[in-house]
């Protein structure tokens, strides 16, 4: 049987197969991929904070260092989804299991999971500086799933964002034309706003990448803030540096 199905995955896959010597192998190996992943992701976002710190753009020192030709290409942000936020757990789960505590891969999952946290603060801080009141102010997210443009909403990491902006008593209203809104009423109870109103929130927040907002440009999503005193914060690098007020 597994001859037939390597047989036949050949015939469709051009780049050629690699018949794992054990199922147990095969795992292993989709586990670790996804746990490197997490771990550079990880990287990139403690080397954000502290660009961020130094008041260095993250994106330029990443450009310039792709320039290397062994440069690994990863962008700071959230890591949600189905799979690298999912799979360090079970391999971190089964070493504990045969005595070992791994140190690396948790804290690259700790580190991951509190950047929903760090990215509200620094929207506050901002708000701050403009003399925007947080308690009560109204904040719009823009884009619930875990990635651009697709509508998979599984273990994303804005409901982070959502949940923290709640916590300092901000109003969080979602916007994701990709999502099915009842799918995220029921996983998450968050159910986004068809179509933000004009001149509404004293923040933005572009979550995701979705090419709906990269074509609304900084006007289009600025006209949804309030005229004259608001915060833009660019969470994926969909504007051009000059046009967003922080960026991670």
């Amino acid at each position: 049987m597994a001859e037939f199905v390597d047989q036949v995955y050949a015939t469709i896959i051009r780049a050629g197969t690699h018949k794992a010597e054990s199922i147990r192998v095969a795992e292993a190996a989709k586990v670790i991929e996804n746990t490197q992943r997490d771990l550079n992701i990880a990287l990139i976002n403690e080397l954000a904070i502290i660009f961020n710190r130094l008041g260095i753009s993250t994106e330029a020192v990443l450009q310039a260092a792709g320039t290397k030709w062994n440069f690994l290409p990863f962008r700071p942000g959230l890591v949600g989804g189905h799979c690298i936020g999912v799979d360090p757990y079970y391999l971190t789960y089964k070493a504990q299991s045969v005595g070992y505590h791994p140190e690396i891969i948790l804290a690259g999952r700790r580190l991951n999971d509190s950047m929903g946290t760090y990215v509200v603060s620094q929207l506050i801080k901002a708000m701050l500086r403009k003399r925007i009141h947080v308690q009560g102010a109204k904040v719009l997210v823009m884009g619930l799933a875990f990635k651009e443009n697709c509508p998979d909403v599984r273990n994303t990491r804005v409901v982070d964002i959502v949940r923290e902006l709640q916590e300092f008593g901000m109003q969080a209203d979602v916007y994701d034309p990709w999502v099915d809104p009842k799918e995220c009423q029921h996983e998450y109870g968050i159910t986004p706003v068809t179509q933000p109103a004009a001149n509404t929130y004293d923040a933005a927040i572009l979550a995701v990448a979705h090419h709906q907002f990269k074509e609304m440009g900084s006007s289009g999503v600025r006209a949804l803030c309030k005229p004259g005193n608001h915060v833009l914060y660019d969470l994926k690098y969909v504007l051009p540096p000059q046009e967003a007020d922080i960026r991670l």
